[in-house]
């Protein structure tokens, strides 16, 4: 397995076990720099994901998809080392994986709509 891809699924793991509470209790890598960087930049993450998926409160929205979006919405709009293309498909390819059957096409929907509207201020 790709090396990218097996860091990507440790970044969500971790992700996920700080949606459940305590940082240093919960987090498998403290050290993980990326989670870390991910969680400092919630305030102005998920203020897009309630944006863009009205329908879906943050505490209605699965802890796995959104440990998924928050990671790619880092990768898109922060960090932007990869192109969007890479960004949205591992996002969709991390939602089949490890998700529900119709995840990676909320997932999808809501990194796409994120990045209409960052491509319209940028």
């Amino acid at each position: 397995m790709d090396p990218r891809h097996i860091q990507r699924l440790k970044t969500v793991q971790n992700l996920y076990a700080f949606s459940y509470g305590d940082l240093k209790k919960n987090l498998p890598e403290p050290n993980d720099s990326k989670t870390k960087l991910i969680i400092e930049h919630l305030t102005s993450i998920d203020p897009l994901i309630e944006r863009h998926a009205q329908k879906f409160p943050l505490e209605k929205i699965s802890k796995t998809d959104l440990a998924i979006l928050r990671l790619s919405i880092y990768d898109l709009l922060i960090d932007r080392k990869m192109p969007e293309k890479v960004v949205i498909n591992e996002a969709v390819e991390l939602a089949k994986e490890l998700s529900g059957e119709k995840s990676y096409a909320f997932i999808n929907a809501v990194l796409g709509q994120i990045l209409i509207e960052f491509k319209k201020h940028d």
